[in-house]
């Protein structure tokens, strides 16, 4: 019964992982040139690499508003997710 209560948990633990997994997302390395978004203040523009979407308004970026950011991040996975 030990054994078979084992082997239950260590599935259970097993199905987590995959699950905590799948839902991380990509995962890179965290190095120089592999920020996902540039703030460049001097131009007033805020760039995010994996999408292309380009702002203007720094401020409202650094204020908190990034839905469009959001929004362009969620298109880019669906087209991603057709294309597989």
């Amino acid at each position: 019964m030990k054994m078979l209560k084992a082997k239950l948990l260590e599935l259970e633990k097993e199905k987590m992982a995959a699950d905590i997994e799948s839902r991380s997302g990509e995962k890179r390395d965290v190095a120089w040139g592999s920020q996902i978004r540039s703030y460049v203040l001097d131009d007033r523009r805020v760039k995010d690499h994996r999408t292309g979407l380009e702002t203007g308004n720094p401020e409202r970026v650094l204020d908190g508003d990034l839905q469009a950011f959001i929004e362009a991040e969620l298109r880019r996975k669906a087209a991603a997710k057709k294309k597989a």
